[in-house]
C-alpha cells in the first residue's frame, strides 16, 4: 500500500530526500521558513543541492503550514541536531518537530527520523515528545523509526538515491514497512538495522572515524611545522603504500564531522565512560584555526612585516569547497585569531550569503573585486572559482604580488608558486 510522505524540514538533507520520493509520487514538503518555502515555491534552492530541473520534476506540496501533515502517514523529519555554546547535543529543533507533528498526525502514521543523534535519542526524547502532543501511545496508535542521513553537500556523486540506506523501526513489521518505502527510490539497496539505537550509533560513528583520522592528520601537520617538513610532500610518500588510509589535515567544520562525536560523548559520559579518544581528536580539531592563524603570524615577524595594522585576507568562508553551507565553519576561529593581533582581516567567499554571514558570525564579506591587496592570504576554503585562477589571482590580492600564501589544504602547486610569495601549508 502506497503511503502519504512528507518531509519535515527542507534543508540540505531534506530537499534532496523530499525530491526523490516526488519524482515517483505527491510529497508534501514542509518547513518552518517561510521564504524558504516561497523560494521553492518559486524553483530556486539557496543549497544548491538540487538542480532546478530535478525540483520541477518533482511532485511536492511545499508549505509552511503544519496542518497539511495531517493528510500524511509516513513523516520524514530531517531538522537540524547542532550543538550549544558548551559543545553539548541541542535537540531543541528535533523536540519542536515532534511536538508540532505529533499536534497533527493521524492513528497508524509512522515518524522516521534522519537527523544526527545519540543512541536512545529517538525513544528516549523524541517518542515523548510525539505521544504528549498526539495525546496517542507508541507502539499501538503510531510507529517510529530511524534512518540516518547521509547527505555529503556538494557531492553530485555520492546522494541520496546512489548511496546505501541504513533503515531501523521499532518492531519487524514497522522495519519491512519502511525498507520498503525507502526501497522504491533508493537504488543503491538498503541494509536493515536490528534496532533503532544501532542504526543510531552507526550514524554517529561514522563521522566520529572521520573526525579522529583528520585529528591524527592535524597533529602531524603541527609536528612537521616544528620540523621544517611539508607535510603535504610526507603524505603522498606515505600514500604510495596500498593500505595508507587518505586522510589529510584541515579545518573540521560542517554540521556532521565537527558536531556529531559531541553527540556521541554526551551519551557515553552519561553512562559513565569519559571517551579519551574522542574527545582528544575533537580537541585537536578544534584548535586548528588558531594553528593556522599563530603560524602565519610568526611567519610575518620572520618577514619582518608589521603585525598591528597588517591587512590579511581569507579567502573563502564556508565549512568547505564549492557549497554556499556556512554551518559551523571554523574558518571563523582563524578570522578572531587574526583580529586577536590587531590585523586588518577582509574576508570573501564565492559562495557563501553575506547577510547570513553577518547575522551568524559578525563578519561583513567583501566581493572578491573590492580586496584591498593584502599582506598575506590564507586560502582557507578552495572552491573551484579560486583554483581555476591558479597563482594568478594573486596579483590582484597581494601588495605588488608579493607576501605570504596559506594554502590550508595544500591545493596550489607548490612548484608553480611565483617567486616573490612565501607559500606557507597546513
Amino acid at each position: 500500500m502506497e503511503k502519504e510522505i512528507a518531509v519535515v524540514g527542507l534543508g540540505y538533507v531534506g530537499l534532496p530526500v523530499a525530491v526523490a520520493f516526488g519524482k515517483k509520487q505527491h510529497v508534501v514538503g514542509f518547513d518552518i521558513s517561510q521564504d524558504r518555502i516561497n523560494g521553492l515555491k518559486q524553483g530556486i534552492d539557496v543549497t544548491k543541492e538540487v538542480e532546478p530541473s530535478d525540483l520541477q520534476s518533482a511532485t511536492i506540496t511545499f508549505t509552511a503550514n503544519p496542518s497539511d501533515l495531517s493528510n500524511t502517514d509516513f513523516i520524514i523529519v530531517a531538522v537540524p541536531t547542532p550543538i550549544n555554546e558548551n559543545k553539548q547535543p541541542d535537540l531543541t529543533p528535533l523536540i519542536k518537530a515532534s511536538d508540532m507533528i505529533g499536534k497533527h498526525m493521524k492513528k497508524g502514521t509512522i515518524v522516521i527520523y534522519e537527523s544526527t543523534v545519540y543512541p536512545g535519542a529517538t525513544e528516549e526524547d523524541c517518542i515523548p515528545a510525539l505521544e504528549k502532543a498526539s495525546g496517542m501511545t507508541c507502539g499501538q496508535d503510531f510507529f517510529v523509526g530511524y534512518s540516518p542521513e547521509r547527505i555529503n553537500p556538494g557531492d553530485k556523486e555520492h546522494t541520496f538515491t546512489t548511496i546505501k540506506k541504513v533503515v531501523s523501526g521499532q518492531n519487524e513489521e514497522i522495519l519491512e514497512c519502511i525498507a520498503e518505502v525507502y526501497g522504491s527510490v533508493v537504488e543503491a539497496g538498503i541494509h536493515k538495522a536490528s534496532s533503532i539505537k544501532v542504526a543510531e550509533a552507526a550514524k554517529v560513528i561514522e563521522n566520529t572515524q572521520r573526525d579522529i583520522n583528520i585529528a591524527l592528520m592535524n597533529e602531524l601537520a603541527e609536528i612537521f611545522e616544528k620540523l621544517n617538513i611539508d607535510t603535504s610532500e610526507v603524505l603522498a610518500a606515505a600514500g604510495t603504500k596500498w593500505n595508507f588510509l587518505n586522510f589529510t589535515p584541515g579545518l573540521v567544520g560542517g554540521h556532521c564531522i565537527g558536531v556529531d562525536p559531541y553527540y556521541l560523548t554526551h551519551k557515553a559520559q552519561k553512562v559513565g565512560h569519559h571517551p579519551e579518544v574522542i574527545l582528544a581528536g575533537r580537541k585537536t580539531n578544534d584548535d586548528v584555526g588558531k594553528f593556522v592563524a599563530t603560524t602565519l603570524v610568526k611567519q610575518m615577524i620572520k618577514k619582518n612585516m608589521p603585525i598591528q595594522g597588517s591587512t590579511v585576507t581569507v579567502l573563502g568562508f564556508t565549512f568547505k569547497e564549492n557549497v554556499p553551507d556556512l554551518r559551523n565553519t571554523r574558518v571563523i576561529d582563524i578570522v578572531q585569531e587574526l583580529e586577536d593581533f590587531d590585523i586588518n582581516v577582509q574576508i570573501t567567499d564565492a559562495y557563501a550569503d553575506g547577510e547570513q554571514a553577518n547575522k551568524e558570525y559578525g563578519v561583513n564579506l567583501i566581493s572578491f573585486k573590492q580586496l584591498k591587496p593584502a599582506d598575506a592570504v590564507v586560502f582557507a576554503v578552495p572552491h573551484e572559482k579560486y583554483l581555476v585562477q591558479g597563482w594568478d589571482m594573486f596579483d590582484h590580492l597581494l601588495k605588488h604580488g608579493k607576501g605570504i600564501v596559506y594554502d590550508i589544504k595544500s591545493k596550489l602547486p607548490k612548484d608553480e608558486c611565483p617567486e616573490g610569495i612565501c607559500l606557507r601549508r597546513l
